[in-house]
This record gives structure tokens, sequence and C-alpha cells, in this order.
């Protein structure tokens, strides 16, 4: 099977870490990107080292997936360690295993601790509850890959106090420019959701206050969904099964097709095809479908089960991201949910790199209510009233720059004249970036002309350096180029090519280092 471009990286950098010595690392692929296929062919790659390899995930849908994909991608066939079923004996080189059957300690220690060589962890950001770490910990000599969708600053956190490092991460918006997931187009609902009075469990909202705050809108929420998407194929994530049910009955009332599953459904493969086959043409259920399900013809997702955590947001989203023939985007129902606080994910968390970037797109979207909106043209709108918002207020820091005499530029500026959103917002996950600078970073930092005395951690020294590198290559202004000018009026000196700012630079010394005649710095665009 050939890989995709950004899967054939994904592949590589994987690898790349285990072999420098980091044996627990990340893999972040957004929903319907083919996390499967990249781990598969990870561990043909394992296997073909003669290593024996454990798939580890917590739903049998997942382990079943694993499996065929496996053998559809690579040949390889798999081994069950679930129930009944034992991998001890077998003559296949990778096993499927349900983490409910491993952690009990009677079948643990039927495994010598270095049995598997290497670990893959499905759907990783569940893998800090106890019941993985029993099994990672016994396995503890394994090298280990763990797979998962977007995660979110708390998620990173999270995951960082396992793993050593992010290996390689492919963002949403990233898959849908260049074409391998299907557009989203955001239309924000005139209908306020209050939840306000719903507590929090386990660091969510509690799924049965929610559904209390959500039964009276029930009705109308129907109503909704005739006006926008009684043409799309829906699922509906809601908090109860109850509710879902429920909701399944009104739609159903008002002329939709709808039907509902749960985990107690006894024809739950059935109507999973027949909806795959329109049958039906809403889907509820009640956080069922967040994982290893798809379905790449659904074109509309309603999210009625709130969440603050951006993983499990981007995961039912995702059952609507596939390409599909005939399809022209992913339509998102968002609805006027008032909370206390903003934590609540919403589609601009989607895409959004920050949380400021996050609010400001969904500022945007709801002043455009009962019109849809493209998450991209209005990501790059948000972007750029930010930035906007960061110059104003950061202006006196600005100025205080300009009258110090030192020679290092700061930090905080040169992100600033880049629009570096992902430094600006940097926050260390891992370990190993918590640590300060090291040595070696400060001395490239300081003879690339940043202070490093001002970057507290070795995670942010290395991202400024990798930045600094890609910029010298692409040909764009160094860093003592830009603080120089803009320090001269100049703007947006960031997106300068190395010759236009080292042209400006060398007319200004000629002129006795000041502005040269008819030029106005703000208003000054190289090559006009």
């Amino acid at each position: 099977m050939q890989l995709r471009p950004y899967q054939e990286e994904a592949r590589l950098k994987v690898q790349e870490q285990w072999d420098g010595g980091v044996n627990k690392t990340l893999l972040v692929l957004p929903t319907g990107c083919g996390k499967t296929i990249v781990f598969s062919k990870i561990i043909e790659d394992r296997v073909k080292l003669g290593e024996r390899v454990l798939i580890l995930a917590h739903r049998s849908e997942l382990l079943e997936q694993a499996s065929d994909k496996l053998k559809k991608s690579t040949g390889l066939n798999t081994a069950l360690e679930k129930a009944n079923s034992s991998s001890l004996g077998s003559w296949f080189r990778v096993t499927v295993g349900s983490v409910q059957t491993l952690q009990r300690e009677k079948r643990l220690k039927q495994f010598s601790n270095d049995y598997f060589d290497t670990i893959v962890i499905d759907e990783a950001h569940h893998c800090i509850s106890n019941g993985y770490q029993i099994v990672l910990n016994h396995f503890d000599k394994a090298k280990v890959l763990g797979v998962t969708a977007t995660p979110d600053r708390g998620d990173m956190k999270d995951l960082g106090t396992y793993f050593e490092s992010l290996a390689y991460e492919y963002k949403i918006v990233d898959a849908i420019k260049e074409g391998y997931l299907s557009k989203i187009q955001s239309l924000t609902i005139p209908l306020n959701l209050d939840l306000s009075g719903v507590a929090t469990q386990n660091r969510d909202f509690k799924a049965s206050d929610v559904s209390s705050a959500l039964d009276p809108y029930l009705e109308q929420i129907a109503d909704e969904m005739i006006k926008h998407c009684k043409d799309r194929k829906t699922v509906v994530f809601l908090p109860l099964v109850a509710t879902s049910q429920k909701f399944r009955d009104i739609l159903n009332s008002k002329g939709f097709r709808a039907a509902e599953v749960n985990g107690e459904s006894k024809d739950r493969a059935q109507i999973l095809e027949d909806f795959d086959k329109d049958k039906y043409n809403v889907l509820c259920n009640s956080m069922l479908l967040t994982e290893g399900w798809d379905c790449p013809s659904v074109d509309c997702v309603i999210v009625l089960r709130p969440t603050k955590v951006r993983a499990l947001y981007s995961q039912m989203v995702g059952r609507g991201t596939r390409l599909h023939p005939g399809k022209e985007n992913l339509l998102l129902l968002d609805f006027l949910w008032h909370v206390e606080k903003h934590e609540l994910c919403r589609p601009a968390h989607l895409i959004a790199q920050s949380e400021e970037v996050a609010k400001k797109m969904t500022e945007l979207s709801e002043k455009e209510v009962g019109f849809a909106v493209d998450l991209e043209e209005v990501e790059v709108k948000a972007k750029e009233e930010v930035i906007q918002d960061r110059e104003a207020s950061l202006s006196k820091q600005l100025a205080k720059q300009r009258r110090k005499k030192g020679k290092l530029v700061d930090p905080l500026q040169f992100e600033m004249s880049i629009a570096a959103e992902d430094l600006a917002n940097y926050v260390p996950s891992f370990l190993s970036e918590q640590a300060p600078p090291s040595e070696k970073q400060i001395e490239v930092l300081e003879k690339m002309g940043i202070n490093a005395s001002e970057i507290e951690c070795s995670g942010k020294a290395s991202l400024l350096i990798e930045r600094i590198n890609k910029r010298r290559d692409a040909g764009l202004a160094t860093p003592k180029q830009i603080r120089l000018l803009e320090n001269r009026g100049f703007r947006k000196v960031g997106s300068w090519k190395f010759e236009e700012a080292n042209n400006m630079i060398t007319r200004i010394a000629a002129n006795g280092w000041r502005l040269p005649k008819g030029i106005i710095a703000k208003e000054y665009t190289p090559g006009q």
C-alpha cells in the first residue's frame, strides 16, 4: 500500500525517535487521516526486524479494526489476547490485546517483561488510566507508540507525564488544505442553551446534568435541523441513552428517518449498515460512535453533548470529516452554549492552534448567526485580528526594546514580528522540554541574535532554533535585521526577504543611520 506523503513522514519520524533512544513517543493524526494504516506500516517495519508487537486498545471495535487494516495493508495476521483467547504459543508476531483482559494480574503474569518488543496504543489519550499503566509498567522494556487525534493542551500535559516526545503531528487544517479531509462549515444557530448550572465530573461536564439542561430545547433543535440539514446525512451526539432515544422519536415525528444506537442495542450492526445504505438519514447516539466507526458519507454532525475535551470533540466531529464522492463539505450545527467560563469546545477549536485564535474565531462566527461559514476562512481572519490585538498590547514593550542598547533580540519581539502563533503560545508537555535551555542551545541562539536569557525551557529553545533555521533556508530576514528595521518604524519585516532587509539597512547606514529621503517607514513595502 502506497502511503500518503504525511503518512510516510510520520512513519519515518517515529522510527527516528526509537533509533535515537526515545522509547515512548506520540503520533498525532486527525480522525480520518489513516492513523491505523500508519501504525500498521510501522508494525510491519518492526516485524521485519524480528520483533514481537502488541496493539493495545480498550474496545473490541478498535481491536477488530486494527487487525483488519494490518492484514489488508501489510498481509500480517494477528493473535488475539482477549477473554478466552490467548496469544501465548501463537507463531504470529503481532497480538491485538484488550487492556481489560491484560491488566488482570493472573493474565499478565503469564508474560515475561520482555515478551513484547514494541507496543502500539490506539486512542492513546486513554493510556494514562490505571488499567493501561498496569500493562505498560509490566512490559517496561518495550518501545511504545501512542496514537491519538488532535489533543488539547491539557491532554498533552497529561500524556507528557508518560510519553517522552511527540514524534509527529499532522494538523487538521493542513489535511483539509491538502485535500485529504472534507472542508468544514460551521453554522451558528441562534438558540441559547444554558450550561451555567451544569456540574463537572472527571474534568468534563456531567452527562446527567447536561441531559437535564438540554431536554427543554430538543423540540427547537429538531426544528432547526429541518431548516438546515433535512437533506444531509447527520450524526447527533447526545449525553445519555434516554435523551438520544427521546430525540430520535422527536425527529421521526417531524419527518426525519432517524435511528438510535447504544451499547445495549442488539441490532446495532444492522442499524449502522442501514444508515450507511441511507435507510436512515439521522443517527442518534450517546457517545457510542466516537471511536472505531467510519461512515464517510456523513456530511453533518451535531454535538449535543458539550465537552471541554478537545480530543473528544475532535473524535465526534471526525465522524464527518472523511472524503466521499459527491460530498462538498461537512456542516457543523453549533448552538450558542452559555457557560460561565470559556472552556467549552466549539468548531473553532478543531483548527485553531491557540485559545486566543479560537475565541476570536467563535466571535466572528457568532456575528454570522444563521449563515454557514468556512472554518479555514474564519481562521485566517481571526489570526489577522489576533496579531493586530497583540501588536497593540505589546506596543509599550516594543517601545522599551527600542531604547535598549543590548545587541541581542528579545524572543517575544521576534515571535510577534514573524506572527509565530505556535511560539507565542508554546507550553512544554514533556519532561525533556521542561528543563532549562542547554548550554549548546544558549550558544546557538545567541549566535543567531536571540537573547536566550528570556527563554525558560529547552522545548521553547528547540522550537525557536528550528524556526530560525527554516527562515534562513527560505531566505527570510534575520532576527537582528527585523529588530533594526522595526525599531525604525518599518512594519511586517518578518515577512521580508533577507536581501530586501539587507538592502534597506545598507541604504539607512549610507545615510548616516537616518531613513533615506522619500521613505515613510510605516507605509513602506519592499518591491513597491
